[in-house]
């Protein structure tokens, strides 16, 4: 860990040069805290693209140790099946570490990532970047005073049409991908922030829309712990402006609707985000009466530059990561769940599933 006196930019690099690589590379060159000590990416197209921009480069983690390039952080945004393999191979030469979301595409592995990781006294920062993101924040403070009451029912969606060069990338058409593991985990996550732990997952799904060895439409119902019922459904092959994506504006790329992803149904009020629109009965709950609508406000932030400041305190030791190893394995077992419910037809309880994602 570094001393948090310490005034020079964070060296942090990112391994992985994809989408979402891409993403974090501009988010550390554009933070004031950080300087981008390198990318890492075997392929070709990566190393010219870093040679053509003036960024250093290097095919591997070991390359760049080997050359004596220690970053103070690394990002790890490879596609899901290598994610255990980048970090374990960061988190042993004892270098914090901010993965992508999932932590993993199996729990096993990542129950040994976090293991290790603790052994080895190396923080583990998960990119469940919404949480991050002001208005969960706010919301979490709506939902945490009570002014909702007994939040009884709860529905989110993912309805998304990607378009066909998206799946050009191989690896989005295999085991591993599909929008459960790519998209509806960050709602998993959302839900167990807001909402506590998940009892048991019922879910189906289809891949009907184009055929690939992946989902395309999927349907979740989770209990959670504290007796709410929750609904979500997603699909990356239905026109539509109901998702995070299209309606938080947390990115430019996607044009913004004003539109709700998520509803919470509580026994005095019900709140839909992203709008944070809060509706409740003047005088009782009845549903004879008139309901009014409250606009809550918040001051919005880029949740990603949010989360790599956080990462920041966590490299200088001044914060514990608010996405732990362990909060990413529960969210993942969650995935899991949906998946082996989907498979098998049968009701699963999260916490008894094992790595059964893929077989």
């Amino acid at each position: 860990m570094l001393d948090s006196s310490c005034t020079r930019p964070l060296e942090i690099a990112v391994v992985g040069a994809g989408l979402i690589g891409r993403r974090h590379i501009e988010g550390v060159l554009s933070e004031p805290r950080t300087a981008l000590a390198a990318v890492i990416d075997p392929s070709p197209a990566a190393r010219d693209e870093a040679r053509t921009n003036g960024i250093t480069w290097f095919a591997s983690l070991a390359e760049a140790l080997e050359k004596g390039r220690r970053p103070d952080g690394v990002i790890v945004a490879t596609p899901n099946q290598l994610h255990v393999a980048n970090t374990t191979e960061v988190v042993t030469s004892g270098i914090p570490v901010l993965i992508e979301k999932p932590i993993a595409d199996d729990s096993e592995a990542a129950a040994g990532l976090v293991s290790l990781a603790e052994r080895a006294g190396v923080p583990i920062l998960v990119g469940h970047h919404r949480r991050h993101n002001p208005l969960i924040r706010q919301a979490k403070r709506i939902i945490d005073s009570g002014r909702l009451g007994q939040i009884r029912a709860v529905h989110g969606s993912f309805w998304v049409a990607k378009p066909d060069d998206y799946f050009n990338v191989k690896w989005r058409r295999e085991l591993g991908a599909g929008p459960t593991f790519i998209n509806l985990i960050h709602d998993v996550d959302l839900f167990r922030y807001l909402f506590g732990e998940v009892e048991s997952v019922h879910a189906v799904e289809s891949n009907a829309a184009r055929g690939h060895s992946v989902e395309d439409t999927v349907v979740v119902l989770l209990r959670f712990e504290s007796g709410i019922l929750a609904t979500l459904t997603a699909s990356d092959a239905v026109v539509s402006p109901w998702s995070w994506e299209m309606t938080a504006g947390e990115n430019s790329g996607f044009p913004q609707q004003d539109q709700f992803c998520y509803q919470i149904g509580g026994t005095e009020a019900s709140l839909s985000i992203p709008q944070l629109a809060l509706w409740r009965n003047a005088l009782r709950p009845d549903w004879r009466e008139p309901l009014g609508e409250e606009r809550l406000a918040v001051m919005p932030a880029d949740p990603l530059t949010l989360q790599l400041q956080h990462f920041c305190d966590i490299i200088e030791g001044s914060a514990t990561p608010l996405v732990s190893g362990h909060e990413g394995l529960a969210t993942l077992r969650v995935v899991e769940a949906i998946k082996q419910s989907a498979r098998s037809g049968k009701t699963v309880f999260p916490s008894q599933t094992r790595s059964h994602a893929h077989d």
